[in-house]
């Protein structure tokens, strides 16, 4: 497939779209800082992000977000809450629909695995320019306990356009 296919959120028919690949993302935030992680292996390897990975068979979302926090860092998030889905389209055909959800506390003791290496930031520290980079224009609205539905294309590690609607607080 060529960059032309790709080259903008509205050049797609999203009522259509089908990701290749369903995946979560889950933020652990706790006085005052965020716990993030710096991938080791697969899509963003290298990149800081909040834990995550693809659904299993059966799994509902935030089934399979608690299970990757505790396979990427042995800990149980706790508390959780759901902020929203991002879709990714990438130039290259490759196609993600991410789950995103936030949590306030854990059990545990954030751990190094083969997959992740746990770190923690202030969060008017989060290092944005070591993340992908549309994680700078919804991570915020997590923060501030919000809800959002956000489209995305990227060209490898860069982001062609985007979109993104904030749905307001997060439903107590």
């Amino acid at each position: 497939m060529t960059t032309a296919l790709f080259d903008s959120v509205s050049s797609i028919d999203w009522s259509n779209w089908k990701a290749k690949d369903i995946a979560t993302l889950m933020f652990i935030i706790k006085d005052g800082k965020i716990l993030l992680i710096r991938k080791k292996r697969g899509l963003g390897a290298g990149k800081i992000n909040g834990p995550g990975g693809k659904l299993d068979p059966g799994e509902t979302p935030e089934q399979c977000a608690v299970r990757e926090v505790q396979e990427e860092l042995l800990v149980t998030p706790e508390n959780i809450s759901y902020h929203g889905i991002s879709l990714f389209q990438f130039t290259d055909g490759y196609s993600i629909h991410v789950y995103i959800f936030s949590a306030t506390d854990f059990k545990g003791t954030p751990t190094e695995t083969d997959e992740a290496i746990p770190l923690w930031f202030e969060l008017d520290r989060i290092p944005y320019q070591e993340m992908w980079e549309d994680d700078g224009i919804w991570l915020p609205l997590v923060l501030k306990g919000q809800r959002f539905h956000g489209k995305y294309i990227f060209d490898g590690d860069s982001m062609v356009d985007h979109e993104l609607v904030n749905l307001g607080p997060l439903k107590k």
